[in-house]
């Protein structure tokens, strides 16, 4: 028997566990041996027991097994099998997965049958390479019974390369041949609407991806139609429903693009989306398609033929429709704008302006007057000063004649004559006794 130090489990021998449940195990034969009932007539049934045959009540029969007993059971008959403790076996890895606690849960497939696979974290923390769906890998392992879900699995503890799969290859081949067409080419890809009003919607009605998908657009874009083409996402009729879908929605509906999802799942799951005619059908889309197939980790024909490749169903409606919120910033942003350049706008502004150039003109117009004042005010100063009226009021008199000629001069006057004296604040006659020249 093969020893490996991650597998554990208690192997009992046949005999040692017969014993165990020898209770449950009657080693005489099977022909019933019968027994006289008891008298019933402390019952008070006289009328009835005549009519009855007497039923073995107190034969000896078996008990009935429990389901804990019988996967006890199980698990020690696959367990004490040698050949079943020390394994090779040669498949197909599928649904890997690596939680949180560090072991590895996997299953091992061929094209007829499938094998549930658990390598310990003790022993998952030694391999050099990760497991990926797809691998064509040998596992080294020992069967045993996992009595939870009532299931046998293989516990690995060694892993070897065993070239690709089947589908992967299958998957790689159409791949390169397409790729070598141009399907896949960045020339192809058509812009996506930045504001679509219809989307097309093809994925399985009765899926989680709907409801994901539905929840964003409804969240993220509520003012696009959505029209769901329904079409299986798994089996053998899955890429002919597909392919309609597609095309009934270009031909009917005529949406702004169109969203292929589904939820994530194995490469065998994905299969209807490694499709050639549906990667053709694709790229021959009148509207642009989005792909959300899977997980991040997913990729298929439909990812790299699609306009735009979403890591998931979410991400898909996320990509395909702008934030209303944005949507609310960007017209707010635009309305305030327009409001710049309103028509209205500008005849506040110009008002304005006209408010200015009034208010200038009214300063400019109170400078000038008081410059015109002052210089006014100035003319007035030196007329004043040259004034008769102001050489009076400084001492001075004007003297003239009694006919009004003004007295410049002494020769002017005579003795005898009467002449006119103007002072400041009046006149008054005088009477001229001498005029001496000599002064």
């Amino acid at each position: 028997m093969h020893k490996y130090s991650n597998y554990e489990s208690h192997h009992l021998p046949h005999s040692a566990y017969r014993g165990a449940l020898s209770k449950y195990i009657d080693p005489r034969p099977l022909a019933p041996t019968i027994q006289l009932a008891p008298d019933l007539t402390a019952l008070k049934l006289p009328s009835i027991l005549p009519c009855m045959d007497q039923l073995p009540l107190f034969a000896e029969t078996r008990l009935p097994w429990t389901v804990s007993d019988l996967s006890r059971f199980l698990r020690a008959l696959v367990e004490s099998e040698p050949l079943l403790q020390n394994i090779w076996v040669r498949g197909e890895v599928s649904n890997f997965s690596r939680p949180k606690s560090g072991h590895w849960y996997f299953t091992l497939k061929d094209q007829s049958a499938q094998l549930p696979c658990v390598m310990w974290r003790s022993t998952a923390e030694l391999q050099v390479h990760i497991l990926q769906d797809g691998d064509a890998v040998e596992v080294h392992g020992g069967m045993g019974v996992y009595p939870a879900s009532g299931r046998y699995q293989l516990y690995v503890d060694e892993i070897r390369a065993g070239g690709d799969g089947a589908l992967f290859q299958q998957f790689m081949r159409l791949k390169e041949k397409l790729e070598a067409e141009g399907l896949f080419g960045a020339e192809r890809k058509r812009p996506l609407p930045p504001q679509p009003k219809r989307i097309g919607l093809i994925t399985s009605p009765s899926g989680a991806a709907l409801h994901d998908i539905l929840q964003t657009l409804a969240r993220r874009y509520p003012l696009a139609q959505v029209i769901l083409a329904p079409a299986a996402v798994q089996g053998e009729d899955a890429p002919f429903q597909l392919i309609s879908a597609l095309k009934r929605l270009n031909r009917f509906v005529q949406p702004d693009l169109i969203l292929l999802a589904r939820g994530g799942g194995s490469l065998e799951d994905l299969a209807a989306f490694n499709n050639e005619k549906l990667a053709r059908a694709i790229a021959a889309s009148h509207a642009p398609v989005i792909c959300g197939v899977g997980h991040e980790t997913d990729f298929t024909l439909a990812d790299f033929a699609a306009d735009l490749r979403a890591p998931t169903p979410t991400a898909a409606a996320e990509l395909a429709t702008p934030k209303l919120a944005d949507l609310q910033a960007a017209l707010s942003a635009r309305t305030q704008q327009l409001e710049r350049y309103s028509p209205l706008a500008l005849i506040f502004r110009e008002r304005q302006r006209l408010d200015e150039f009034v208010l200038r003109g009214g300063r400019a117009l109170r400078q000038l007057v008081l410059l015109q004042r002052a210089a006014l005010e100035g003319l007035q100063a030196g007329l004043l000063a040259l004034s008769p009226h102001a050489v009076l009021e400084r001492g001075y008199a004007l003297v003239s004649k009694a006919s009004g000629a003004t007295v410049t001069q002494v020769g002017q006057v005579a003795a005898g004559e009467t002449l006119q004296v103007r002072v400041s604040d009046g006149k008054f006659g005088v009477d001229v006794k001498t005029a001496d020249e000599r002064g």
